[in-house]
């Protein structure tokens, strides 16, 4: 027509939609054997229902409320929602749910109560769970099926969200492999069977209904999440709609989406804009069964938010390809609109149709791949000098440590030569070179670049000198271990092999945890500092026993110098001392001179038996991802072989903490503990993992 009409958002294509968010569901508990065996209504509905499915992909981190985030917005979170997970404030971003909420949709939320607090003034009725019981598999989703039945009679609500975290729980206490799984499986199932049913017998004629499922994770094979293995980042993602056309044909493999697709094919179902900062492309089968012209201008919508997405990041943007061919397809699609409008409806309207639909999809891709690696950039010029910084008074800090704890607690950091020095300046004049350098050649913007330049040249001072203070303390601990001691007392406060050992360790083991293999691993590297502490400590405690006889006389010499100081000390401030600081003064220097046979054997024992302890430990259970499908002592006493072992183990154990610890307690505290200690016990048996004494033969124990 004379007036473009593209810019209305168009009308919806579903009345009510009803989102199931299973958490930790992986694509195989719905595509797999699993699948098959315990969820039968689902996967008849994927093989020869109205639906389409899909195996959609999760970035990392793949933790709930980064994916909520993803699933809702269509953006890609960072790894600094890992830490806000703990404590989700208000979502800020454009979202569906806020869009929904203004264009009046009534939406109704029971689940995860991360998504009270992400959207809290959104719902028009809630009833949070929490997620922190991780050992609850039955009653965090039994409060969310509850509501169903009243709900779903209901007429006053057109978007619906569930979120069932019993699996996931489940996941993190025995892993994807439990036989608890199965039975929860079953469950999900029949809750699935009443919507849909519940939803198609509501239906009207004019507006279908839409029952979306989907994980917001998946689990790895230990159970866990947040990391980008397969069983983590792949979840299944089911659209079911009497709108769709019934499955023909062989079963194919489900195709590959984004996670992020979610919130731009939910966005035009419901008839709302698409989120702001959205990053996916329109599931085209959920929309496929509409007219091409309805079709195109779909995808036109999400290309034009893209390339919109596009322009605000991205200085250069007319010649990033995805904008380009988007270009080129609008221009098709302008073409095939004048064609379609002179009444022309052959067969050649349609070729031209599904052109530019291939057009617009391979440009949404590339635009869609454009953004997400924008995402993922990070500004490191900034991030490294603020890491130099903090590195910088990190080691200053740890130089001060032994002089900090010494008696008399000083340390002077020796600022006046460094300032003064010939390096300072270098450094200083080098560091603004390289600054001059990243911040003229940097494509991207950079937040430190962007400061001004006598901000710049303090901040390089600052690095200077603290680089110059390092140096300065390191010389002068050198300098002093190089002099004779004068009081060897006082000798306590220089750096042992043992100081140095504890101090690489801890710098060693955070540097690990730079890489995700160190920490999915990062019990290796406590096993090996450990052994390493305990072979020290064995060759410390030979040399001082052994090797060190003829220091003996030097160190009674030294106790007995401590030992006048005191007595100095004593007589200046008037108070009396008798003789018997002679007597004291002699059986320090025999006990120095002269240890005990048992006291020397024990403490020289004592590090290999620790040893000993932890090599047990470590067959004990083998744990993190390259290992822990291998057998170890712990699979072995919990196999329901071994339940009589494990059971004895466990009550031997409990046995020797009361006998332990009962001697300092009163009547009323034994009692006490006994009863806890029992309770312990009866538990771990009412729970299976180890046998009653009493329990008759053959009968279900109660809880």
């Amino acid at each position: 027509g004379m007036v473009s009409n593209w810019t209305k958002i168009p009308p919806p294509l579903f009345k009510k939609v009803v989102i199931v968010l299973i958490d930790a569901l992986r694509d195989d508990f719905v595509f797999g054997s699993k699948g098959k065996q315990f969820m039968p209504y689902t996967t008849q509905v994927v093989e020869k229902g109205t639906s389409y499915s899909f195996i959609a992909e999760a970035k990392p981190p793949t933790v709930t409320m980064p994916r909520i985030k993803a699933l809702m917005t269509g953006s890609i979170p960072g790894f600094i929602d890992v830490v806000v997970n703990l404590n989700s404030p208000a979502l800020l971003d454009d979202n569906l749910i806020w869009q929904a909420k203004t264009a009046g949709k009534r939406i109704i939320f029971y689940g995860d109560d991360t998504w009270v607090k992400l959207f809290p003034k959104h719902f028009v009725e809630y009833d949070g769970t929490t997620s922190f019981f991780v050992s609850d598999f039955t009653e965090v989703d039994d409060n969310v099926t509850r509501h169903l039945d009243r709900v779903l009679k209901r007429e006053d609500w057109d978007l619906l969200i569930l979120h069932y975290l019993g699996l996931d729980h489940i996941g993190h206490m025995t892993g994807p492999n439990s036989p608890l799984v199965g039975p929860k499986l079953r469950e999900m199932d029949n809750i699935l069977k009443k919507i849909h049913i519940s939803l198609l017998s509501k239906e009207e004629a004019s507006l279908p209904n839409l029952l979306v499922v989907c994980g917001d994770h998946g689990m790895s094979e230990t159970g866990s999440h947040g990391g980008s293995s397969e069983g983590e980042v792949h979840t299944p993602l089911l659209f079911i709609s009497s709108a769709f056309e019934k499955r023909s044909g062989p079963l194919t493999q489900p195709e590959h989406v984004q996670q992020t697709d979610l919130a731009s094919t939910l966005a035009v179902g419901l008839g709302l804009p698409i989120s702001r900062n959205s990053v996916g492309n329109i599931i085209l089968p959920v929309v496929g069964g509409k007219t091409m012209r309805e079709q195109l201008r779909f995808v036109h919508l999400n290309g034009f938010q893209l390339s919109r997405l596009l322009q605000e990041n991205t200085p250069a943007y007319e010649k990033d390809p995805g904008y380009e061919h988007f270009k080129i397809a609008e221009k098709s699609h302008g073409n095939w609109i004048k064609l379609y409008l002179e009444g022309n409806n052959s067969e050649i309207l349609l070729n031209l149709g599904k052109k530019v639909l291939k057009q617009y999809l391979e440009a949404l891709k590339t635009l869609s791949s454009s953004l997400s690696k924008q995402v993922a950039q990070y500004d490191m010029y900034s991030m490294m000098v603020g890491t130099v910084i903090i590195m910088e008074v990190l080691l200053l800090l740890l130089l001060s440590v032994p002089k900090a704890l010494s008696k008399r607690a000083e340390f002077e950091v020796p600022l006046s030569p460094p300032l003064f020095s010939l390096l300072f300046y270098l450094m200083c004049l080098m560091l603004c070179a390289v600054h001059v350098i990243v911040c003229t050649s940097a494509e991207s913007l950079c937040y430190f670049c962007s400061m001004s330049w006598l901000t710049a040249v303090g901040v390089m001072m600052l690095i200077s000198a603290l680089m110059c203070g390092i140096l300065s303390a390191i010389a002068k601990i050198f300098e002093n271990s190089r002099l004779p001691l004068k009081n060897p007392v006082v000798s306590s406060s220089s750096w042992s092999e043992i100081d140095v050992l504890i101090l690489a360790g801890t710098i060693g083991h955070v540097l690990s945890l730079g890489a995700s293999s160190f920490i999915e691993e990062e019990h290796q590297t406590w096993y090996f500092l450990i052994n390493t502490l305990c072979l020290v400590l064995c060759q410390e405690l030979c040399r001082n026993n052994f090797l060190l006889k003829e220091c003996d006389p030097q160190r009674s010499i030294s106790v007995k110098q401590s030992f006048d100081s005191i007595g100095e000390t004593s007589e200046s401030k008037n108070i009396d001392i008798p003789a018997a600081g002679n007597s004291k003064l002699g059986k320090a220097t025999s006990s120095s001179e002269f240890i005990k046979v048992s006291d020397k054997w024990i403490s020289l024992a004592t590090p290999w038996i620790i040893l000993i302890c932890c090599r047990l430990l470590r067959s004990l259970n083998q744990t993190g991802v390259q290992w822990a499908h291998r057998p170890d002592f712990g699979h072995w006493l919990t196999s329901s072989e071994h339940k009589s072992e494990l059971s004895f183990l466990a009550a031997v154990s409990l046995l020797m903490i009361f006998f332990l610890v009962q001697r300092r307690c009163s009547l009323v505290s034994k009692i006490a503990m006994a009863l806890g200690l029992l309770g312990v016990y009866s538990y771990r048996a009412a729970i299976g993992n180890v046998v009653f004494p009493w329990q008759h033969g053959g009968k279900d124990i109660s809880k």
